[in-house]
């Protein structure tokens, strides 16, 4: 709009005092400079003026422009204090009451399903104590069985004993003589008591004891009241030619082409691809966890320190000898090892991670998946002392999780 033959200004209100005039040509600031977002007066916004072709419309067109911008926004405002007052009103309330009704709920079912396992617990242990009373029992009855037995065996063997030194003192040639068939007799009647015998009847079989449900909480509660993983790292002085070792000593690659960067030592594994970890465990109670979502090749558990290092032998080998226990994974198929026995496991999926727990107090060792805290499998054995946790991989890459 042309600012030309414009009026007086209208930049003063009703009985207002006077405005602010332009500073470059004092007069009053009765336009509206769109582009540059300001009053100006009739000069600026008129030919050869600062503000010539702009965007410009008077001032009170602006102002009226502002005041029903203000009137919509208050309405706006007015709408959104009432929805927020209803909001308060009647939404928050009912939320609270749900609330309250699901805390309510959840607490029941915590409840509920607590009591279930408590009862389910306080069950098996009825149950596992009982089988304990009565191994005990049968241990104890077998024992006295065995106890009369040979009391038996010692009388008949006293008095055999004793009638044939009485025949060796009081009769003579002749009547020994006469007496052969007796003496056959008692000295065939003795051979026939054997020895005592050692016989798994006279032990306590401790496998009573042994219950997957018991075995499953355990886990999962050892798990949840361990402050946190063993620090576990590969002793470099152990790794296998065939393998490659990360700087932070957690994570072992195989290489099919054997590494020269490593020095022969008495520690070292030089056939198969193994390593044991830098730390041993004597005493307590452990876990560590792998990551073997890469291999499809690989051994995980504990080995003795008199695990022989040098050799392509089966007493290098792990699971193959009396001083290794392992989980090992080769393709599709899973087993747990030990002394050349193996026991397939039947899993459904291949873990990405392993975990493994160790009770030297309880003398078990347990493999777990760490995600669901599945137990995968678990072995009691007279274990060694000390233990180290060790690994071998033929494909790819493990690591252990810090």
């Amino acid at each position: 709009m042309s600012a030309e033959g414009a009026g007086p200004g209208l930049g003063l209100g009703l009985g207002s005092e006077p405005g602010p005039l332009c500073p470059e040509h004092g007069q009053d600031l009765s336009w509206f400079c769109g582009s540059e977002r300001r009053p100006v007066c009739a000069a600026c916004a008129g030919v050869g003026g600062r503000c010539q072709g702009h965007r410009i419309c008077r001032a009170e067109e602006r102002a009226e422009e502002l005041r029903n911008k203000i009137v919509d926004q208050c309405e706006r405002l007015q709408l959104q204090s009432a929805g927020i007052s209803k909001y308060v009103a009647e939404v928050l309330p009912g939320k609270n009451q749900r609330a309250v009704s699901m805390a309510s709920s959840a607490r029941e079912l915590v409840i509920q399903r607590l009591s279930l396992v408590r009862s389910l617990c306080e069950s098996e242990e009825q149950r596992l104590l009982e089988q304990v009373h009565g191994e005990e029992e049968r241990a104890h009855q077998s024992i006295l069985t065995q106890r009369v037995h040979w009391a038996e065996a010692l009388q008949k063997l006293d008095t055999i004993r004793n009638s044939l030194v009485d025949m060796l003192t009081h009769l003579d040639d002749l009547q020994l003589i006469q007496k052969e068939q007796e003496i056959f007799e008692r000295t065939e009647e003795a051979e026939g008591i054997l020895d005592p015998q050692e016989s798994e009847k006279l032990n306590f079989n401790e496998k009573c004891t042994w219950s997957p449900l018991l075995t499953q909480l355990w886990a999962t509660a050892v798990l949840g009241s361990l402050s946190g993983m063993e620090e576990v790292r590969i002793e470099e002085k152990t790794v296998s030619p065939s393998l490659q070792l990360s700087e932070d000593r957690r994570t072992l690659t195989f290489s099919a082409k054997k590494s020269k960067a490593f020095a022969d030592g008495p520690e070292r594994f030089d056939h198969w691809p193994n390593a044991l970890a830098a730390a041993s465990f004597q005493e307590g109670l452990h876990a560590w966890m792998v990551n073997v979502q890469n291999s499809c090749a690989y051994k995980v558990g504990v080995a003795s320190s008199q695990l022989p290092r040098k050799g392509s032998g089966s007493d290098c080998r792990l699971g193959h000898n009396a001083y290794s226990w392992v989980f090992s994974r080769y393709d599709q198929e899973f087993r747990f090892s030990h002394n050349g026995q193996h026991e397939p496991l039947g899993l459904l999926q291949c873990p990405a991670q392993l975990g493994v727990l160790l009770d030297l107090q309880a003398q078990e060792l347990l493999f777990f998946e760490p995600a669901s805290g599945t137990v995968l499998y678990s072995h009691r054995a007279s274990f060694p002392r000390p233990l180290f946790p060790v690994f071998a991989v033929a494909h790819q890459t493990i690591s252990i999780i810090h």
